[in-house]
């Protein structure tokens, strides 16, 4: 059986926990304490060198890190990545797409409004918030003509691009500029289910989310 090592608020967790679920892979859970520096100590550092969540473990201690490369292992020989040579190329272009476009600019700014971290890290807010916004309109051109983000069907890519997207407005940034990303973003929570939710960063006393405005 596979061992997920986690952390709950983490929307990069959540994306491997909705796959696994999607696919009926049962699974451990181990949640690391992130602001405890559990991530930094030497046993987690030789599954991550870079101290980070989500790590599969694999039933022979494999570890691979990085979400979307956990995706790209579990969804191997599924219909949520395609066979077909350019559909897959595709996928990777949204993967990468997600982790250079999404994940560091609206997961950083949800992060730090969420935590009350936002004031110490204001110089960088602009440029976030204005590449968060080029970041949503090209997912919402992307979307124009098609149901999801490569083809007609859920893939891997949907999964990853709307962890951190669909919750920009935590960071108070309106998505009422971008209805296909809406539309696009109501269908993959209706592909996804109610099974797999958010949790806030409150749940975990050491985030200092209770300093959030």
């Amino acid at each position: 059986m596979f061992t997920l090592h986690d952390y709950l608020p983490s929307q990069n967790g959540w994306k491997v926990r909705v796959l696994l679920g999607l696919l009926d892979m049962p699974y451990r859970s181990r949640i690391v304490s992130i602001f405890e520096g559990e991530s930094r100590t030497e046993a987690f550092l030789k599954l991550n060198p870079v101290g980070a969540i989500p790590v599969l473990e694999l039933d022979d201690g494999h570890p691979i890190a990085e979400s979307n490369a956990i995706l790209t292992f579990l969804g191997e020989g599924t219909h949520f990545l395609p066979s077909d040579h350019y559909l897959r190329a595709k996928v990777m272009q949204w993967l990468f797409f997600e982790q250079y476009h999404v994940e560091p600019v609206i997961g950083s700014l949800r992060f730090w409004t969420l935590t009350g971290r936002l004031e110490r890290n204001q110089s960088l807010v602009a440029g976030k918030r204005e590449a968060a916004a080029r970041a949503l309109a090209a997912i919402d051109r992307s979307l124009t003509d098609s149901l999801f983000l490569v083809g007609q069907e859920l893939t891997i890519a949907d999964i990853a691009v709307y962890a951190y997207s669909h919750r920009a407005e935590d960071c108070g940034l309106s998505l009422a500029a971008y209805p296909a990303f809406a539309a696009w973003s109501d269908r993959v929570r209706d592909a996804i289910g109610a099974d797999y939710p958010v949790y806030p960063y409150s749940i975990d006393p050491h985030s200092d989310a209770g300093a959030a405005t």
